[in-house]
């Protein structure tokens, strides 16, 4: 299952730095490309506000 970023997003940036395949892109709020995710759940744990989750 892939991960999604939720309207929670705070747009910190804490999540793209985290990501080894670089599936996030910045906006008002991140995005992640269900294409390119591998599913690691990297970013997820580094979200300060939980707002990435499993889809």
């Amino acid at each position: 299952m892939a991960y999604r970023i939720t309207d929670a997003c705070i747009a910190c940036g804490s999540c793209a730095g985290q990501c080894p395949v670089e599936a996030i892109s910045e906006g008002d709020i991140y995005e992640i490309n269900q294409d390119v995710c591998i599913e690691c759940g990297a970013c997820a744990a580094q979200c300060p506000v939980e707002a990435i989750v499993e889809e």
